[in-house]
C-alpha cells in the first residue's frame, strides 16, 4: 500500500496495490497489520455502502460526536467522487482547513478520516458507490452536520453549490461560525 500524508494531521491517502491481468485486477483494500506498521491502529466495527445516482450529489459535511465518534476509511467501488474532510479539532493549527481528493473505482485511492473531522463528497459520475469502514456504530443522537457550502470553510466542490443535489438535512445544516465542535486537538478519542 502507498500511504501519503496530507496537511491535516492524521488524514491519509491510501492507495492499495493492484495486480492486473486480462481478467481485471485484484487488490487488497484493507490490511490491519500493514496499516498498524504505519501508525494506524483502528478497529473497524461497521461497513457502509452508499449509491448516488446523479452527478452533483453532495453528501455532508457530517460527523459523529463522542461517545460514538467515528474514524472512517473511505473508497469508491463504482464511479468517482471528490471526497473532502475538514479539521474540527478545537486548538488544532489546521482548524477549519480542508483537504479534498478524487476517489474513483479507477484510481483505487482511499481516504482515512479520523475522529475530529467533518466528511463529505460530491459525485463526479453517475451511479457512484462509496464504501467505508467505521470505527463505531451509527448513533443518531451523536449525528451532526455543518453546511457543505459554508463560506467560512470555502470548499471548492467543482460545482455551483446552488446546483448541488443534497438532502434537506445537508442543505439546512448549521454554519461553521455557529458550530461548537465537541473535539479538542490532542484529546480526540
Amino acid at each position: 500500500m502507498d500511504i501519503t500524508t496530507t496537511k491535516l494531521s492524521g488524514v491519509l491517502i491510501i492507495t492499495p496495490k493492484r495486480f492486473e491481468d486480462n481478467r481485471g485486477f485484484f487488490s487488497e483494500v484493507y490490511n490491519q497489520s500493514v496499516l498498524a506498521e504505519h501508525g494506524v491502529d483502528i478497529t473497524f466495527v461497521q461497513d457502509n455502502h452508499s449509491l448516488s445516482r446523479d452527478v452533483g450529489v453532495v453528501r455532508g459535511l457530517h460527523f459523529q460526536s463522542p461517545p460514538h465518534a467515528q474514524d472512517k476509511l473511505i473508497r469508491v467501488g463504482a464511479g468517482a467522487v471528490y471526497d473532502v474532510t475538514v479539521d474540527i479539532r478545537k486548538g488544532s493549527p489546521t482548524y477549519g482547513e480542508w483537504v479534498g481528493v478524487e476517489l474513483s473505482a479507477e484510481n483505487g485511492k482511499q481516504l482515512l478520516v479520523p475522529k475530529g473531522f467533518l466528511h463529505g463528497f460530491v459525485t463526479r459520475t453517475p451511479n457512484s458507490e462509496l464504501l467505508y469502514k467505521c470505527s463505531d456504530v451509527y448513533a443518531p443522537k451523536c449525528d451532526g452536520a455543518v453546511n457543505f457550502s459554508d463560506p467560512d470553510i470555502d470548499i471548492d466542490w467543482g460545482i455551483d453549490p446552488r446546483d448541488a443535489i443534497a438532502s434537506d438535512k445537508d442543505m439546512n445544516a448549521q454554519s461553521f461560525a455557529n458550530f461548537d465542535s465537541p473535539f479538542i486537538w490532542g484529546q480526540v478519542e
